[in-house]
């Protein structure tokens, strides 16, 4: 198999991530105000929160360079195709209307961030099982991590779309209410993350623990808010913990085996 082969979507998803998502990094992690100058909601997370981005940018460009190798090809150009760089596209649309505070805009692009990277999501989980540690690091973890990032997004967007500003509203009833349900909604995700499969899914999950955090340690203006932040951080970290477990036992080669393969392969025999 020749590198060249699938050239024309290899050096598609190069210019994306170079020009598209390399652009993103410096807006939203050089040195701008972007985060203390944006709306104020009860679930905006600390500035430190968005580091995740630079994570994911970074693991992604192991993916641009994992496509020129045999199995980076079978699985991202072949397996995941053009949605890599439609995702980049949506990406850059998304980032830049968020810090140009179009938030109405910005969180209808979030969901089509969201729906983007769910579809690339599960390609490479139902399809595309890891077959090496390159595949773990330069396959699943960016889009595991990105997966559970954008839910992230979404939330924290509706409420700047959506939602009042903390700086010049008090949290009042149902705001609390609202916020309550965006946490719980959150956490049981990150739930959902790490029942997903046997070992669960670390990164999605953790992406999720750690925005909870972030939120629990900026919302300082409301007790009620601050606090469910912390409990539902906890509760993430316990899932993160099952994953971790479980993606343990995996390597250590424990896997359950379900009935159906406990069965016998010829009948009668015991």
């Amino acid at each position: 198999m020749s590198w060249t082969d699938g050239i024309v979507l290899k050096v598609s998803n190069v210019l994306v991530y170079v020009l598209l998502l390399g652009s993103n990094v410096y807006s939203i992690a050089g040195p701008s105000d972007i985060y203390f100058s944006g709306r104020e909601t009860y679930v905006t997370p600390a500035p430190w929160t968005y580091l995740i981005w630079s994570i994911i940018h970074l693991l992604l460009l192991g993916t641009v360079i994992y496509q020129f190798f045999p199995r980076g090809k079978e699985v991202i150009v072949d397996g995941i195709s053009w949605r890599f760089a439609l995702l980049g596209v949506l990406s850059s649309i998304y980032v830049n209307l968020w810090i140009h505070a179009h938030y109405t805009w910005a969180f209808i692009f979030a969901l089509f961030v969201s729906s983007a990277v769910t579809h690339i999501y599960y390609v490479v989980k139902k399809h595309h099982s890891p077959q090496s540690v390159a595949d773990e690091i330069f396959v699943h973890l960016p889009f595991s991590l990105y997966h559970g990032w954008t839910t992230v997004l979404v939330v924290v967007t509706l409420f700047e779309a959506f939602g009042v500003n903390a700086k010049k509203h008090g949290a009042g009833v149902w705001t609390e209410i609202f916020v309550f349900l965006a946490l719980l909604f959150l956490e049981a995700t990150a739930t959902t993350y790490a029942f997903s499969s046997q070992e669960g899914d670390v990164l999605a999950s953790l992406a999720i623990a750690w925005s909870l955090f972030g939120i629990f340690a900026h919302q300082t203006r409301s007790g009620f808010v601050h606090w469910t932040a912390l409990v539902f951080a906890v509760l993430s970290l316990v899932w993160v913990g099952k994953s971790t477990v479980g993606l343990w036992r995996r390597g250590r080669g424990v896997v359950r085996l379900e009935e159906s393969e406990r069965s016998p392969l010829i009948p009668g025999e015991p």
